[in-house]
């Protein structure tokens, strides 16, 4: 069963169209097993309503920055803002003011049904 569906934003596609296949592919994977299990350890709520899909891979820790869209009463969505590379313990603050700009942006240009 699958809690929710992942899309991704432009600014999260340019981020993971930058790195290389197999850390790709990890990231996929991750999302895939998020979707399905609800566990924290691949999908965690951070603040002002940003959750973080994580994966570490190769040393790294990538993080894709989302937040949930429930409007449509058929799929529960979570919209991955963007992504970086995590160098210190917390999320930086500009990171998630960041994501937070873009959910903004998101329900601003999304069609009212």
């Amino acid at each position: 069963m699958k809690y929710f569906e992942t899309r991704f934003m432009e600014e999260a596609n340019e981020f993971i169209s930058e790195l290389d296949p197999k850390t790709i592919k990890k990231i996929f994977y991750n999302i895939d097993l998020a979707e399905q299990t609800n566990d924290p350890k691949l999908f965690k709520k951070l603040q002002n309503d940003i959750w973080e899909l994580r994966t570490k891979f190769a040393g790294l820790q990538i993080r894709l920055l989302a937040f949930w869209d429930k409007t449509d009463n058929k799929e529960t969505l979570v919209i991955a803002t963007h992504g970086f590379i995590k160098k210190v313990d917390k999320v930086p603050k500009n990171e998630i003011d960041r994501a937070v700009k873009l959910k903004d942006k998101y329900f601003k240009n999304k069609p009212k049904k």
